[in-house]
C-alpha cells in the first residue's frame, strides 16, 4: 500500500495498492521533488471517469511501468473533484499545451509546481499517433536533464500566464436584456432540430442554456425558444442516456442523438436536469416532465443518499470490469426477469425498443422509441418494476461515497424549489435534513466551510490535505451555499435558512473577493497558494463560481434588501459582461443574473398563515421573483405588512394587497 491508503477520496484509495509510490497533493510531494531534484508527475483524474480507470489498468497497475515512474518522477494523485482549484490550473496549462483537455490529465511539473508538459490519456503502447507513456516518461526525463533552463524558462512564462485571467477588469454598465436576446439567437444557431441539444456528438445536456431559453421565453412568450427547450428534454428522456429503469442520467451520450451514454452518473447532473425538468413542467404543465423529474428525485434520494442526509458524488460507469454493463439487456434476460408475466415482457421489449441484434455490443440500451411518449401503460410498468427489481440484484456500479458542497448545494436548491413547487412532504422534509447535514459535517468548528466530507473522515474542524481531513471549501462551494439556503427558506418560511443564506454570502464576499479587480477567486485568501490564483468565470458541466455568485446574490439582495450583495453581483456582471458579450453561450449561468438586474424583480411577501397563497406563488414558473414568508426575518419586504395578506411589489412599486388566490395570481399575471 502506498501514501493514498489513508485519504479519504474514493478516487485516491483507488490507487492506493498501486505499485506507483503515489504521493497525495501537498508539500511533502514538493519537498521530495526538491530534495531528488527531479520533476513532478501530476495525475489528476475521479473516481467515476472511465479513461481514467483505463490508464490505471494499463500504466499505474503495471510493476514495470511503476518502476519508471517511481525512478524518474514524484508521483502525484490528485481528485480532481475533491480539489478543483488544482485541476483548473493545470488544465488550463494542458489546454494551452496541447488545444485540448479531458480526464485523466497527465502533467509535468516543476518542483516549485510550474507545468512544463502535459496531455490526457497516454496508452501504454504508443498508437494513433500517442507515444506510449513509458516512452513519454524517458523522453520528459532526457529533456529534465539536458534542457532544464530550456524547461525552467517555458515552465515560468506558462505560468505567468496561467495567472492573467484574475486581471480583467470590468466596464462601467450593466449589460441589459438585448444580450440575453443575442445569447438566444446564438443558442438557436447551434441547436440540433432533429435530436434537440447544441453541437455535434458527443452531447452534453447543457441544462444552463436550456435554463436560459426558458427564463428569454418568459420575457418575450416567442414559441420558438420554448420549443428548443421541449425537443431536447423529450429527445434526452427518451434516450439511453436516462435510466428508464431507476430513474437520473448519465454524464453524457457518445452520439448525437442520446442512445449510447457514457454510464456514470453524476448529482450535479441530476440536480441540474431535474431542475430544468421542474421548469418545463411548471411552464407546459406536461405530465411526462413531472416524471422525469419524480424519477430522478427518486434516483438521488434512494442510490446516492449519505448517511444522515447528504449526497453522494457519483455512480461509476463500470461494473464487473465493462463498462454499462449493470444497464444493459438482452431479450432473453427480459424474459427471465418477468417470469410468467409475458405480457409485461412484450410491452417491455417493444416499449424499450428491445432488439435480438442490440444497439451496445450486442446488448440493448434501453430507450424510448417513440420520442416523449414516457407516460406507461400497466403492462409496461409492471415490466419495468420486473426489470428494476432484477438489476438490483447484479452487481452495482462502484459508488464515489464522498459529499461535496457544491453539489449537494445544487441539490439542495432544486429539491427545495421542486418540493415547494409539488407539494411534496417528502421532498421537504429531505431538503430540510440535507441543509443540517451540510450544517453538520461541512462547516468546521471555525465557521470555515469544507469541500468535502466522506464518512471515514472524523470531523469537519479538521483542516489540509493529511489523512482524515477536508480542504477548505472554494467560491462554488459557497456560491451553492447561498443559493441552496435561500431556496430552502422560500421553500419552508424559516428564518433560519435566510440566516444561514447570509452567512455563506458574507464569507463568499470576505473570503474571495477580489478587491482589485472585483470578482471572485476561485480559493479563498486563507488558502493553499498554487502558482497561480484564478477565477472560474466560465460555465461547464456545472455553473462557474462567479455566475452562480452573481444570481445568488442578486436573489438575496432582493429578499433582505442588501445593498452590499446587490453591488457584489452587479461588478461580477460588469467584469464578465464583455467576454459574455463576445461568447454567450459560455455564460448562460451569469446570465441568469442578468436576467433578474434587467428585472423587473417582483417581491412577493405573504404574511400570516396563508398556504393557499404561499403555494400560488410556489406553483408558478417565475424567474424573477423571490418569495418571503412565514417567520420574518431583516428585511424591507416584512416592514409594515398586516397579518393575512399577500403583497406584490414590482419596479420598486406595490401593489394593493390581497387575500385571495385569484387575486394575486391576477397581479402576479399583470406587467
Amino acid at each position: 500500500m502506498n501514501r493514498l491508503v489513508d485519504q479519504t477520496s474514493p478516487y485516491l484509495r483507488q490507487h492506493a495498492d498501486n505499485p506507483v509510490d503515489w504521493y497525495p497533493w501537498g508539500e511533502e510531494a514538493f519537498a521530495e521533488a526538491r530534495r531528488r531534484d527531479r520533476p513532478i508527475m501530476l495525475s489528476v483524474g475521479y473516481s467515476a471517469c472511465h479513461w481514467c480507470h483505463v490508464m490505471a489498468h494499463e500504466s499505474f497497475e503495471d510493476d514495470e511501468t511503476a518502476a519508471v515512474m517511481n525512478d524518474l518522477f514524484v508521483n502525484v494523485k490528485v481528485d480532481r473533484e475533491e480539489r478543483p482549484d488544482v485541476d483548473a490550473v493545470y488544465m488550463d496549462a494542458v489546454q494551452a499545451m496541447t488545444g485540448h483537455g479531458g480526464w485523466p490529465m497527465t502533467v509535468f511539473l516543476t518542483a516549485d509546481g510550474q507545468p512544463f508538459f502535459g496531455g490526457t490519456y497516454f496508452p501504454k503502447r504508443g498508437r494513433s499517433g500517442m507515444p506510449a507513456f513509458v516512452d513519454l516518461c524517458r523522453a520528459i526525463d532526457e529533456t529534465w536533464r539536458s534542457r532544464r533552463a530550456e524547461v525552467e524558462d517555458q515552465a515560468g512564462r506558462l505560468a505567468a500566464s496561467l495567472r492573467q485571467s484574475a486581471l480583467v477588469s470590468g466596464g462601467a454598465t450593466l449589460p441589459g436584456p438585448e444580450l440575453l436576446h443575442d445569447a438566444a439567437m446564438a443558442l438557436r444557431l447551434q441547436f440540433d432540430t432533429d435530436w434537440g441539444g447544441f453541437g455535434r456528438a458527443p452531447k452534453f445536456p447543457q441544462t444552463m442554456s436550456h435554463e436560459l431559453l426558458l427564463r428569454v421565453h418568459d420575457r418575450t412568450e416567442e414559441a420558438g425558444l420554448l420549443e428548443m427547450v421541449t425537443t431536447s428534454l423529450d429527445a434526452m428522456a427518451s434516450g439511453g442516456m436516462y435510466d428508464h429503469l431507476g430513474g437520473g442520467f448519465a454524464r453524457y451520450s457518445v452520439d448525437a442523438f442520446w442512445m449510447v451514454p457514457h454510464f456514470e452518473k453524476m448529482l450535479y447532473d441530476q440536480a441540474l436536469l431535474a431542475r430544468v425538468y421542474l421548469h418545463a413542467w411548471q411552464v407546459t404543465g406536461e405530465p411526462r416532465y413531472r416524471q422525469v423529474l419524480d424519477e430522478t428525485v427518486g434516483y438521488v434520494l434512494g442510490e446516492l443518499a449519505a448517511p444522515g442526509g447528504g449526497c453522494f458524488s457519483a455512480e461509476d460507469a463500470d461494473s464487473e470490469g465493462e463498462e454499462g454493463r449493470f444497464y444493459v439487456w438482452r431479450p432473453e434476460e427480459i424474459r427471465a426477469a418477468c417470469g410468467d408475466d409475458t405480457v409485461a415482457a412484450d410491452a417491455a421489449l417493444a416499449w424499450y425498443g428491445v432488439t435480438a441484434a442490440g444497439n451496445f455490443e450486442g446488448s440493448n440500451i434501453l430507450h424510448r422509441p417513440v420520442r416523449g411518449d414516457l407516460l406507461r401503460p400497466d403492462d409496461v410498468e409492471r415490466g419495468r418494476r420486473a426489470l428494476f427489481a432484477a438489476r438490483g440484484q447484479r452487481i452495482r456500479p462502484g459508488l464515489d461515497d464522498k459529499v461535496l458542497t457544491e453539489w449537494n448545494g445544487l441539490f439542495l436548491a432544486t429539491l427545495a424549489e421542486a418540493a415547494a413547487a409539488t407539494g411534496n412532504a417528502r421532498w421537504h422534509q429531505a431538503a430540510v435534513g440535507l441543509a443540517e447535514f451540510l450544517l453538520a459535517n461541512l462547516r468546521g468548528d471555525d465557521g470555515r466551510w469544507r469541500r468535502s466530507w466522506h464518512p471515514a473522515q472524523t470531523t469537519a474542524s479538521e483542516a489540509g490535505s493529511g489523512p482524515g481531513r477536508a480542504n477548505l471549501a472554494f467560491a462554488a462551494d459557497h456560491a451553492a451555499l447561498v443559493d441552496g439556503f435561500t431556496r430552502l427558506a422560500e421553500a419552508t418560511g424559516d428564518a433560519h435558512w435566510m440566516a444561514e443564506a447570509r452567512s455563506a454570502a458574507d464569507t463568499l464576499l470576505e473570503l474571495f473577493w477580489d478587491d482589485e479587480h472585483g470578482g471572485l477567486f476561485t480559493t479563498g485568501h486563507d488558502a493553499e497558494v498554487l502558482v497561480a490564483r484564478q477565477k472560474d468565470v466560465l460555465d461547464n458541466a456545472t455553473p462557474s463560481a462567479n455566475g452562480a455568485a452573481a444570481l445568488a446574490l442578486a436573489r438575496l439582495a432582493a429578499l433582505t434588501g442588501e445593498d452590499g450583495y446587490r453591488h457584489a453581483a452587479e461588478t461580477i456582471v460588469r467584469l464578465l459582461a464583455q467576454p459574455a458579450t463576445d461568447h454567450p453561450t459560455a455564460f448562460t449561468h451569469l446570465l441568469g443574473a442578468v436576467d433578474v438586474m434587467a428585472g423587473p424583480v417582483t417581491e412577493v411577501a405573504v404574511v400570516g398563515p396563508r398556504p393557499e397563497l404561499v403555494a400560488a406563488v410556489q406553483r408558478r414558473y417565475e424567474p424573477r421573483t423571490v418569495l418571503a414568508w412565514g417567520q420574518p426575518y431583516p428585511s424591507p419586504l416584512w416592514e409594515g405588512r398586516r397579518d393575512g395578506h399577500a403583497y406584490v411589489c414590482r419596479d420598486y412599486a406595490c401593489r394593493e394587497p390581497v387575500t385571495t388566490v385569484e387575486a394575486l395570481e391576477a397581479q402576479l399575471d399583470a406587467p
